[in-house]
């Protein structure tokens, strides 16, 4: 096939022009544009609301309950759950190997099956949950009051929505909307009514009746009664009862009603000023890219329309990033192709060289053909694979065009050069494709946080296949059109010759010297190779060299949340929002450029209150790192900003994040179970107390609040005689003060509950609830406190349940630049096994980023033995040999040695992307080694003893080695400087490749002649003593033999 598709130029040609068109459209027509790759969700999540509910009245009535009934089911990995004031969240782990679309059908068929939930339990939830992905944020603000704001926001979500590019746009962060009837004490009273009359009234007056068709001559008419009231005014129109002398009394005439937000308190401000976002998506096979340009231009036409002293503005572009990478990567290809061509040019010739990098464009191009087949978009993985493979794909390009040139050298005909040249590398080229496909097929099984890297394999897997029949069926078609120098001395010629000469004046005087000594001194040579090998293993197991499982990259936006215990009022949560806000402004004006008069801090957006009225958040939005006229990083700026805050009397927990990958939550996470709470929260006080030892550690916190207060009713034996039971009184009690709901009414988008209750007023103090009056029959009523006792206690905010336990989670963030946390995760350990003795039925596990790190490791270590296997078999097959794959296998651990030299170089720490970038570079280093083997097989074929051919061979393959290996870190350099936020957490990878390669190089030219000459020495010796070893053994059996 090589032959034909050489002397067939429009066979070679057409191949590659429908390769190159087809690529392009699906480029253009099929691979959507993503900020990151999609995942699939492998939990199941049933959530629950118990309106007006403590957590610990949650957590009996619906989360045990859900709990024991999931538990059997098999393939579960861990049940969590978590019950708060109001309702529950259960969320079920799902084993690996067991599919999550029929762990969803059990687990519904399972909470189907409950039947003892309480009556107020509602909207019950099971659901996979879905990967939201959010394309940018459009923010309306001014100095309008929240209802304003709210519906020119529901307009503009509405517009945006029917845009060509956009299909979702939703009001985030905003209250629901609620009718709220609130009637007085006194006018139940004087009507003699209850809530729950009232409630029922209504409910049998405002709704739509369908009353069946009427049958007559001209057709069906339909019959309904239109009763349904959807406005507060609506609702006042009807009547609740009729008096003895005919007087209608409507539901205005005794109650006070709202048509507005629930009463759960919010405030949001974008950089100071009252707002609203919108927030809008990317779905299905849409570009993130179009959406955002849809929605900025929207914006710059909406701008004059809106009403005056109102701003439409957008932030959190998620565009921003993918743009900065597809421009690296164009960038990083240019770059790279041109570093290429030029160290191709240098040592070959320019034709050579430019027909070799033909081979990256139709390489992407293919790999742009299989990526909707892999359900693989355009993101930040995606486009850091290619930039990664940049170097590695025009390796076996390099050794089949080479080969032809060292034909052409020795006066071949370029056809004959071409087909031979092919041929004779075509088995160690094809076989080393293999090996770096098989190099880089693990990572797309890795669990935890390395599954975040699945989709580089799915990338690189087809450039490099496409790669190999580039380099078969195209290259050699082109380079037979390379023709012989004749007397052509033009000045690239003679530079690129002498550098030519250059090489092989070093080949000679140089490194086949010291081949020849190292040769004769092989075993020498050999020990300290393998000194220089264990030198580096020590110091990353002594820790000299430091590891960290996932670096702390900083972000573009730096968030502080503040959580404040549970019944703080409103209005002192927001202070302190406001607080830290003003704190940010300051920072915002301090890094402003004077010249530019930009900032590098852009906008500040915050949030008080919302489903918990004593939480808060603060988002600071910054300029790129790359794009900072100011030279001040993300990390300093949060400092200062935590420094300007302080500490915040009281506060539960106040903690800064401005990194990229906190998906995996807090560096230190340890999670203590057990059935005495008493128990966890004195062992949570002393793990925090040791944490606090730790100078790298900060924002500790617990999962445990200091409590709600609440109000705990006891009845008195009064109440038995009044016919009085604990239900009747507590419910009452609840209709009064959290509410009755009438119905649920759709209005428009929106569903808006109806809420009848006492007034507000009436609802905030001890003393006005324990005037409440209990009713006891028709016209008999009595004061709350006649027939309860009222007690003060405390109730959990939230109870944390881990697979059916109690936990308590002890949690830190940590400065990973500061301190070792692999040291301090050990120390904890040892910490915890002497305190558990103290705590019986108390246990401990590290989750968080601890357990990502256990399991990315098993993955790890389970993909390299197998990457090992299947490198063996790979070369096994081509060498018809048991041994010499060990040959070429014994390069490995040098190229892991040089991956670790190279973050010295970088002034980097290893990290969990470093290692898989050496299990990746245990396929790619043993490419040169593989033609440096079959070359010296070749030549012992022709009759050449075997010390001669070892030594030819590292002679005659010097140059391929090291194009091969400059061209890969020459394509890796672009990447390596990089200084976008986006590229830091994956320059770890980039650095393992490059520099273990370039170190594997020098090592394979002297380990792989001398572990030849070793292997032969142990041929020779087994051969040499075999028969006396045979004899003897033969000897010894006949004794035996004898002596029975």
């Amino acid at each position: 096939m090589i032959a034909w598709f050489t002397k067939n130029d429009v066979a070679a040609n057409i191949l590659l022009v429908v390769i190159m068109i087809a690529g392009l459209f699906v480029l253009k027509t099929q691979i959507p544009v993503d900020l990151f790759p999609e995942f699939e969700q492998r939990s199941v999540q049933v959530s629950m609301s118990l309106p007006g509910a403590s957590p610990q009245e949650v957590e009996e009535g619906i989360t045990i309950k859900v709990e024991e009934a999931v538990q059997d089911i098999e393939g579960i990995r861990q049940i969590t759950s978590r019950s708060s004031e109001g309702g529950a969240s259960v969320t079920i782990e799902v084993e690996e190997g067991y599919d999550v679309r029929e762990m969803l059908d059990e687990v519904k068929i399972k909470v189907d099956a409950i039947n003892n939930f309480p009556i107020e339990a509602e909207n019950i939830l099971v659901q996979v949950p879905q990967w939201r992905r959010d394309a940018i944020g459009v923010v309306l603000y001014g100095d309008y009051d929240a209802m304003t704001l709210r519906r020119q926001a529901e307009d503009i979500r509405d517009e945006i929505a029917n845009l060509k590019d956009v299909s979702q746009a939703e009001v985030d962060n905003t209250l629901r909307f609620e009718i709220s009837i609130e009637i007085p004490e006194w006018a139940l009273r004087k009507y003699d009514l209850t809530l729950e009359q009232v409630a029922n009234v209504l409910r049998q007056n405002s709704r739509d009746v369908s009353a069946g068709n009427l049958k007559t001559e001209g057709g069906e008419i339909f019959i309904r009664s239109r009763g349904q009231a959807y406005r507060a005014a609506e609702f006042a129109d009807i009547p609740i009862i009729t008096t003895q002398d005919g007087t209608m009394i409507k539901l205005g005439d005794l109650a006070t009603l709202k048509d507005d937000f629930e009463e759960t308190p919010l405030r949001t401000r974008f950089n100071g000023v009252p707002a609203v976002e919108v927030e809008i998506f990317r779905t299905g096979d849409e570009s993130i890219i179009e959406v955002t340009q849809a929605v900025k231009d929207y914006i710059a036409q909406k701008k004059s329309q809106i009403p005056e002293g109102l701003n439409l503005d957008y932030w959190r572009d998620r565009s921003e990033p993918i743009k900065a990478r597809l421009k690296t990567l164009t960038t990083s290809a240019w770059q790279g192709a041109l570093l290429v061509i030029a160290l191709l040019a240098l040592f070959l010739r320019p034709a050579v060289a430019f027909w070799v990098c033909l081979g990256i464009p139709m390489s992407f191009m293919g790999a742009f053909l299989f990526m909707p087949v892999f359900d693989v978009t355009l993101n930040l993985m995606s486009l850091f694979a290619f930039i990664l493979v940049l170097g590695i794909v025009v390796d076996d390009a390099i050794v089949t065009g080479e080969n032809v040139y060292a034909h052409l050298q020795r006066g071949a005909d370029p056809l004959d050069a071409a087909i031979k040249g092919t041929q004779e590398v075509a088995v160690p080229v094809t076989f080393g494709i293999l090996t770096t496909v098989a190099a880089f097929l693990p990572l797309a099984f890795q669990t935890g946080r390395g599954s975040w890297y699945s989709a580089i394999p799915y990338v690189i897997v087809p450039v490099l296949l496409f790669s190999l029949i580039e380099s078969k069926l195209v290259l050699p078609a082109h380079l037979k059109h390379v023709k012989r120098r004749v007397n052509h001395r033009s000045r690239l010629t003679q530079i690129q010759q002498s550098i030519s000469r250059s090489l092989e004046i070093f080949i000679e005087k140089y490194y086949q010297p010291v081949l020849a000594l190292a040769m004769r001194w092989r075993y020498a040579t050999w020990m300290l190779m393998f000194a220089s090998l264990l030198m580096i293993i020590s110091s990353i197991i002594s820790g000299q060299t430091k590891f960290v499982f996932f670096p702390r990259v900083q972000s573009e936006v730096a968030t502080a949340t503040l959580v404040m215990p549970a019944g703080t009022a409103f209005e002192s949560t927001d202070r302190i929002v406001s607080f830290m806000t003003d704190e940010a402004q300051k920072l915002r004006d301090k890094y402003t450029d004077p010249e530019t008069g930009e900032s590098v801090i852009r906008n500040i957006y915050s949030i008080s209150g919302g489903r918990n009225a004593t939480t808060g958040r603060v988002r600071v939005d910054t300029v790129p790192p790359e794009k900072r006229t100011i030279d001040v990083s993300t990390r300093e700026i949060v400092n200062e900003w935590r420094k300007g805050v302080g500490q915040v009397a009281g506060a539960e927990q106040l903690n800064y994040r401005a990194e990229i990958g906190g998906w995996g939550g807090a560096p230190i996470n340890i999670e203590l179970k057990g059935r005495d709470t008493d128990s966890l929260i004195e062992l949570g006080e002393k793990l925090k107390a040791k944490l606090a030892s730790y100078a790298a550690a900060s924002d500790i916190e617990d999962s445990l609040s200091d409590g709600k207060e609440e109000l705990q009713l006891e009845l008195k034996p009064e109440a038995r005689l009044l016919g009085l039971s604990l239900n009747t009184v507590a419910s009452q009690v609840r209709q009064a003060v959290f509410g009755f709901e009438v119905q649920r009414v759709q209005r428009g988008r929106e569903e808006v509950r109806v809420m009848v209750r006492y007034p507000l007023e009436a609802r905030r103090s001890i003393e006005t609830l324990e005037q409440m009056m209990i009713r006891v029959g028709p016209n008999q009523e009595v004061p709350l406190w006649q027939v309860a006792d009222v007690y003060p206690g405390l109730s959990p905010n939230s109870i944390l349940r881990i697979d059916r336990q109690r936990t308590l989670s002890v949690t830190a963030d940590f400065d990973k630049q500061a301190g070792n946390l692999t040291v301090v995760q050990n120390e904890l350990r040892d910490f915890l096994q002497n305190q558990i003795f103290s705590y019986p039925g108390t246990s401990y596990e590290l989750a968080g980023e601890a357990r990502d790190q256990e399991e990315s490791s098993q993955g790890l270590i389970t993909g390299g033995l197998g990457l090992a296997i299947l490198i063996y078999i790979l070369l096994a097959i081509p060498f018809k040999s048991y041994f010499q794959p060990l040959i070429v296998m014994s390069v490995i651990p040098f190229g892991l040695v040089g991956a670790v030299i190279g973050h010295w170089i970088m002034g980097m720490d290893l990290t969990l992307l470093s290692f898989m970038g050496m299990l990746a570079l245990s396929g790619v280093v043993v490419n040169d080694s593989l033609v440096l083997v079959d070359y010296i097989n070749n030549k012992r074929r022709e009759g050449i003893k075997v010390a001669t051919a070892v030594f030819q061979a590292g002679g005659r393959r010097f140059r391929p080695v090291l194009l091969t290996s400059l061209t890969t870190f020459a394509g890796l350099m672009p990447l390596l400087f990089e200084k976008s936020t986006q590229a830091q957490f994956l320059i770890p990878m980039a650095v393992s490749l490059g520099f273990g390669i370039l170190f594997a190089t020098l090592i394979t030219l002297f380990i792989v002649p001398i572990n030849y000459l070793i292997l032969e020495d142990a041929g020779r010796y087994f051969k040499r003593y075999g028969k006396d070893i045979k004899g003897l053994i033969k000897v010894g059996t006949n004794k035996i033999k004898q002596n029975s």
